[in-house]
């Protein structure tokens, strides 16, 4: 082979590699194209009915269906998780409403909430059938768990909407919603106030229990027109995270609000993820308790009105269970100013 032969030869050699690597950045920018853009989220649930409406969402994100990456951490209560949340360790978290108000003050409005996941889980039991709402309660000794927490808020609250007094009505306090299933599979006739799934554990258990009133019906009764809902769950963000990644905030909301839909659509099968995840151990029982935990995703304007309507009565019952003050408007996301 001549020497031009051999120089014609290499430059149409190189011309093809230069070609070729042309080619294969081109390959590797469309495969970069077809990944998905969402940010890792780190997401911090309870065992309970707040974490219901997100299961679907966790079997997606397993499965690498989804927009975002998320990595999910499952806590028995939400002390445990606001730790977390405040020193950057999770980015997202679903909590009680109240517990919400509280870290948006100890945070110095470092968190925001971005939609209300469960309405009000709260039921009273009896085998009392006289019993069909807050007004039958006078005179009655009423089971329940936490003297002054939120259930005994709302309580006090409904009773007090539906002009009974308190020395009208007997409260007998118990440490654990267990107790008060206890209590009423020996007195059947006794009235107890518990959360799901406590409530419809309590009549599975007993045929003679039932399920007298939902709390959250009796709240609406005397909130016509006033906008507010009874809120048990919401789901917050580091407002420092939300304005780093807004379009996976967004995203997330999406997924959320389309995971709560698939709850109410296929009840079987979340009751099987609920067994699964240890928030409701028998399937059964999970089955039962489902249409009664409230699932929701509420967003925005309203999302504001039934919140902050809730919060203000806690507020008027004792401020420090919101926090001392309640919330500005910068804590509800997605309201206009």
């Amino acid at each position: 082979m001549t020497n031009d032969s051999m120089t014609a030869s290499f430059l149409f050699i190189q011309k093809i590699l230069k070609i070729s690597g042309i080619v294969f950045a081109c390959c590797i920018f469309w495969i970069g194209c077809g990944k998905k853009t969402g940010s890792e989220i780190r997401i911090g649930a309870m065992k309970g009915p707040t974490t219901i409406g997100l299961l679907h969402l966790m079997e997606e994100a397993k499965e690498g269906n989804t927009e975002n990456a998320y990595a999910f951490t499952m806590a028995a209560g939400a002390d445990e998780l606001t730790p977390l949340l405040a020193k950057g360790e999770l980015d997202i978290a679903l909590v009680p409403a109240n517990v919400a108000a509280i870290l948006y003050q100890k945070t110095g409005g470092g968190i925001c909430v971005i939609d209300i996941n469960t309405l009000g889980v709260l039921y009273m039991v009896s085998a009392d059938e006289g019993v069909e709402g807050a007004a039958d309660l006078r005179g009655k000794t009423i089971y329940l768990t936490g003297r002054g927490t939120t259930p005994d808020y709302v309580l006090q609250y409904l009773l007090s909407q539906n002009g009974i007094g308190m020395d009208e009505v007997t409260l007998e306090y118990r440490s654990e919603a267990t107790e008060v299933a206890a209590l009423l599979a020996e007195n059947p006739k006794a009235l107890g106030l518990l959360p799901q799934p406590f409530a419809a554990m309590a009549c599975a258990k007993n045929d003679n229990l039932a399920l007298c009133f939902s709390m959250t019906e009796e709240w609406d009764k005397v909130q016509v027109g006033e906008g507010s809902r009874l809120v048990t769950g919401v789901t917050v963000v580091r407002r420092a995270f939300l304005l780093e990644h807004p379009e996976a905030v967004e995203m997330f909301l999406n997924e959320h609000a389309e995971s709560a839909a698939y709850t109410a659509d296929n009840q079987a099968e979340t009751a099987r993820l609920c067994a699964e995840a240890g928030i409701i151990a028998d399937e059964q029982a999970a089955m039962q308790a489902i249409p009664f935990c409230g699932i929701t995703c509420i967003t925005g304007e309203e999302m504001k009105r039934a919140l902050g309507g809730y919060l203000a009565v806690l507020y008027d019952k004792n401020p420090e269970s919101v926090g001392g003050i309640l919330p500005d408007d910068d804590f509800y996301y997605g309201v206009k100013e």
